[in-house]
């Protein structure tokens, strides 16, 4: 098992992470209910608050600790959002298909190492609906320890680049000193 994948593991077991706050993007909050892909769904906030407003909500994270947590909070909410134990940037070999009309990704893209950085694009467009929303907020200046597991952040030439081809860029806003926030439309084609 990679470094970072066990690094993962033993934060989700010790406890909360300080990245998951328990509660949804307050992008979410204004979208009409369709079908919704969480990419690197953590506890699963964010998938229970749209199972919880009427979205078919999926989640999919590699910590078996962190599913075990979603579906106990769906549980606990009463909400009927499925979640998935696999890789985000190998969705098709998790058993995640398309066409979803909402893809979120709340830092889970800028972990992945480059090499599998283009996979994941390409399962993100497969799974996307013409027209769909796609919310990607990560890091985008990592802290020394998280690059030398390999996350190199992201950047805007990066999404340019590696999503251009399917995905426009709609809107990009700055969330603090390292956080930066996307907004992608998948293409028609």
């Amino acid at each position: 098992m990679a470094l970072d994948r066990m690094l993962y593991r033993l934060t989700y077991r010790l406890g909360t992470p300080r990245w998951d706050t328990g509660k949804p993007q307050p992008e979410l909050e204004q979208l009409v209910p369709g079908r919704a892909l969480d990419l690197g769904c953590g506890t699963g906030a964010d998938a229970v608050y749209l199972a919880g407003h009427g979205w078919e909500a999926v989640g999919i994270d590699f910590a078996p600790e962190a599913i075990a947590a979603a579906k106990k909070k769906a549980a606990d909410a009463g909400v009927d959002a499925a979640f998935v134990l696999g890789d985000a940037s190998r969705l098709a070999d998790a058993g995640v298909r398309g066409e979803f009309d909402l893809l979120l990704d709340i830092g889970c893209y800028h972990t992945i190492p480059a090499s599998r950085r283009d996979a994941y694009v390409a399962g993100a467009a497969a799974a996307a609906r013409p027209g769909a929303d796609f919310y990607l907020a990560g890091i985008a200046d990592p802290p020394r320890l998280w690059r030398l597991l390999g996350a190199d952040g992201i950047s805007a030439d990066e999404i340019k680049s590696r999503f251009g081809r399917f995905f426009a860029v709609a809107g990009q806003q700055r969330k603090g000193a390292r956080l930066v926030a996307y907004h992608l439309v998948r293409n028609s084609g």
